[in-house]
């Protein structure tokens, strides 16, 4: 089955455009430019074809921009929910609990038939409510090992949490209130 691609619509060229443009001549721009796109991007992430459009118009080879875009944690090639919670896979907040709090969370916004138990610590794991309202992710290390375990809610850190305290967050959100 051939890919049908859907091509970038004038706006979505011109934040591209724009992002390459404040970026321009900066260290690290690529980064930079990236980071800008996905949050200009109402659902938070990086489509194959915005990728492609970055390295034709910084004439920065594919490959390297696709590295760069699922190299970092930062950035995201699925649409995200409305709401993101980031939970620490690292070996501090492994060994206080961030499995169960995983685990908690899929069963707490309907994705327990994600088998998340069988998942080893090195798998990155991406989950979407389908209702888009949620994405629960994991990453390797938030460098906030003292803090363990850590979760990350809509880019707030929270540290020593527990299943309680990740509960009340979750449902305020569903709730609206955070």
């Amino acid at each position: 089955m051939q890919r049908v691609e859907i091509g970038l619509s004038s706006s979505e060229k011109l934040a591209i455009e724009q992002a390459i443009k404040a970026q321009e001549n900066r260290p690290g721009a690529l980064l930079g430019i990236l980071e800008m796109v996905q949050q200009a991007n109402p659902h938070r992430y990086l489509s194959m074809e915005a990728l492609r459009y970055i390295a034709e118009k910084t004439e920065i080879p594919q490959a390297r921009v696709y590295s760069a875009a699922t190299f970092f944690a930062l950035f995201s090639l699925d649409p995200q929910g409305d709401n993101v919670i980031c939970i620490c896979r690292g070996t501090a907040c492994h060994t206080r609990n961030s499995r169960d709090l995983l685990e908690q969370l899929c069963v707490s916004l309907g994705l327990a038939g994600n088998d998340v138990h069988a998942l080893n610590d090195a798998d990155k794991l991406s989950l979407t409510t389908p209702d888009r309202k949620f994405t629960i992710r994991t990453v390797a290390c938030f460098g906030q090992c003292a803090m363990a375990p850590v979760v990350e809610i809509n880019h707030h850190i929270l540290s020593h949490v527990t299943e309680r305290t990740l509960q009340r967050a979750s449902n305020a959100l569903k709730q609206g209130r955070a």
